[in-house]
């Protein structure tokens, strides 16, 4: 509600979600991002009347419309990962990513794959991680998957950039990087595996 005790109501809403739509806003984030200012903008200076929760859900088609398929399995082990660089460099190519944007998704995925040959099996014990990567006229997507201990990345708060190395907690900039350089991150736990699937839109021709 506002100071006069008006509420934001569903009109509201389905405005801000019908201007986003004819505007190409597609990404789940981009919608969330303009609904919670417009919904500030609304409120203004009354105090919170009541929670804010939010959730965007995109469809995404996924099998007839597969341009392209690849994967690369890798033992967890860093010495692979120009190994990897090589490969998400080749697949960018080939989906038409210029190279700054190319640069982008390298430094993401590495991020993710490097966290899991770190971090996702005991030590001494040697296993792999897949990376699969698939896309359609629309996006690219990564699939990192591993069979390590559950670890669910996205549910780590931002990292505050503005403080100093010294101030910050410890971790957090890695899934900080890859929100910086994906449009959308999600994970799951699938039969005993981590599945970490990372998406970037394709621009247009």
């Amino acid at each position: 509600m506002n100071a006069d005790n008006e509420q934001f109501q569903m009109e509201r809403v389905c405005d801000v979600a019908f201007r986003a739509l004819t505007e190409q806003m597609q990404e789940p984030r981009e919608l969330i991002g303009r609904m919670t200012e417009t919904v500030h903008q609304f409120v203004g200076d009354a105090e919170q009347s009541d929670d804010l929760t939010m959730m965007a859900i995109q469809y995404i088609r996924q099998q007839s419309d597969v341009k392209m398929r690849k994967s690369l399995v890798l033992p967890c082990d860093l010495q692979e990962v120009p190994r990897l660089d090589a490969f998400v460099e080749e697949v960018c190519q080939e989906v038409g990513f210029h190279q700054e944007v190319t640069a982008q998704m390298k430094v993401a995925v590495e991020e993710a794959v490097v966290n899991v040959m770190k971090y996702a099996y005991p030590a001494g014990r040697q296993r792999d991680v897949t990376i699969e990567a698939a896309s359609n006229d629309a996006r690219l997507k990564f699939t990192i998957i591993d069979c390590g201990k559950p670890f669910d990345p996205t549910v780590h708060s931002e990292a505050d950039t503005t403080l100093s190395a010294k101030e910050r907690e410890i971790g957090g900039l890695g899934i900080h990087i890859i929100r910086q350089n994906m449009d959308s991150i999600n994970y799951e736990r699938i039969d005993q595996l981590n599945v970490l699937t990372l998406r970037k839109k394709i621009p247009s021709k």
